[in-house]
């Protein structure tokens, strides 16, 4: 983990603890969506002991803090990719599990609209759309 990626996890709302030092460190080493699973398989290639259970608590608090993206795959699995600083929607490759990640001003407008015309505040949204991706076609 860099001296950056670090100073951000100490300025982060959650802790630093060992754990989750060493799954954003992993999370870091990809640049794709993966399952709590391959994460801890990654640490424990890399000799990390840190429990599935543990990953999985982690995973949920960096959601929960906004600092890692997370998608259901059609099958319902929860994968896991670091969070880009800005407001952000999902294209997913339902073959491949390719994403990219894609603005919507059109959502956004649309969202905000929806919600002052029905009277609700601090409204937040996530969009994932599914396709085939044109590798997987």
């Amino acid at each position: 983990m860099t001296s950056t990626e670090k100073a951000n996890a100490e300025k982060s709302s959650l802790r630093p603890t060992r754990q989750r030092l060493a799954v954003m460190e992993a999370m870091a080493s990809f640049g794709d969506f993966r399952s709590a699973q391959d994460i801890h398989e990654l640490l424990g290639e890399r000799g990390e002991q840190v429990g599935l259970a543990t990953v999985y608590r982690t995973l949920q608090r960096l959601a929960d803090a906004g600092e890692v993206d997370v998608l259901r795959t059609e099958d319902g699995e929860a994968i896991y990719r670091r969070c880009s600083d800005s407001h952000h929607h999902h294209l997913v490759c339902r073959s491949c599990g390719a994403t990219v990640e894609v603005e919507g001003p059109t959502v956004e407008r649309w969202t905000s609209s929806i919600a002052a015309e029905h009277g609700y505040a601090d409204v937040s949204h996530a969009l994932e759309i599914f396709g085939t991706c044109p590798r997987c076609r």
